[in-house]
């Protein structure tokens, strides 16, 4: 690393609870009906490479859309911001991240990155992948749970802050609310907020984006299981679940199902829970939510947000919203 370039992590997890419970979660989800788990647990190492392994999917069209605008959009979003920091949510040291950062320095605007992520692991990694391309780059990274966003890095220089990949459709209207409030909260009207939406579409393009050919969304469905009998001894037969993936219209979003192809009862020993599961019985791991133009207008306004720069790639599958604090 060159003199002058430096990566500070801030660790805010030491001064809070960790937003990672899985023994409380897995008890409150498993015991509800309809049963749940909560998404965050797809992500140890196996089901990261899965997903991985998914991004590069040819059904799984949501990152090469948002690549495809970022190529096409990355030197406007910056020139119409004109920022000195990137802020992203989500460590990234992936090409969507490289093109912003390109743009940025091509226009000599380029200073600083703050990665956002709840992972020090991650944060690190991306940062020291980064400063090999970017020498004179500083990181100061935060470790905390992004969905409550506080003491954002590089404070008082005007920053494009991002939130790529469509994962606020992970998030319930009140949560994404919730979120992008909190993120107008830490903005001056210098900065700017690029938010990648997946929009609603054909349900069945929908489906077989979640539920591939190939299976792989299958094994990063049922990775879950894995985690929970690894981690809480429970006794979950991979076998007797299949993955589903439907298209809920009225609330607008794909859910993932592990559905139960029998009648059976599970051991979690670490909780001292049993969970009765008939047959045909769900467990719902994830919603997406899919958002239009009018929605998304909606959700930013209710946020305090006013909506810039609307692009989309040339299917129309998905969009990168650049927005700004409204008055």
């Amino acid at each position: 690393m060159k003199a002058g370039s430096q990566i500070v992590l801030r660790n805010l997890l030491r001064e809070n609870a960790s937003p990672f419970d899985l023994r409380g979660d897995a008890r409150t989800g498993l015991s509800s009906t309809p049963k749940t788990l909560p998404s965050k647990y797809f992500y140890d190492a196996r089901g990261s490479h899965l997903f991985e392994m998914i991004t590069r999917l040819p059904e799984y069209y949501l990152t090469r859309s948002e690549t495809e605008i970022l190529e096409r959009e990355a030197g406007r979003f910056v020139e119409a911001t004109r920022p000195r920091a990137l802020v992203e949510f989500g460590s990234g040291a992936a090409r969507k991240t490289r093109l912003l950062l390109d743009a940025m320095l091509e226009r000599g605007l380029l200073e600083g990155y703050g990665p956002v992520d709840v992972s020090a692991d991650a944060s690190r990694h991306a940062a020291d992948a980064l400063i090999l391309i970017y020498p004179d780059l500083r990181v100061e990274g935060v470790i905390g749970d992004f969905e409550h966003p506080r003491d954002l890095p590089f404070a008082g220089r005007p920053r494009l802050m991002a939130f790529l990949g469509s994962t606020i459709g992970n998030l319930d209207a009140l949560q994404a609310t919730k979120f992008l409030r909190s993120i107008r909260a830490e903005m001056t009207d210098a900065d700017r907020f690029l938010i990648g939406f997946d929009l609603v579409k054909d349900a069945s393009i929908l489906e077989r984006a979640y539920d591939d050919e190939a299976g792989v969304t299958a094994q990063f469905n049922l990775n879950m299981l894995r985690v929970l009998n690894r981690e809480l001894g429970a006794s979950f037969d991979l076998e007797a679940f299949r993955h589903r993936a439907v298209w809920n219209p009225r609330d607008s979003r794909i859910e993932m199902h592990l559905e139960s192809l029998r009648e059976q009862r599970v051991q979690i020993s670490e909780l001292g829970l049993e969970v009765h599961l008939a047959s045909g019985e769900t467990i719902r791991t994830e919603m997406s939510h899919k958002y239009t133009r009018e929605s998304v207008g909606a959700l930013l306004d209710t946020a305090g947000f006013r909506l810039d720069s609307w692009e989309t790639d040339q299917a129309g599958y998905f969009a990168l919203v650049l927005a700004r604090r409204s008055d």
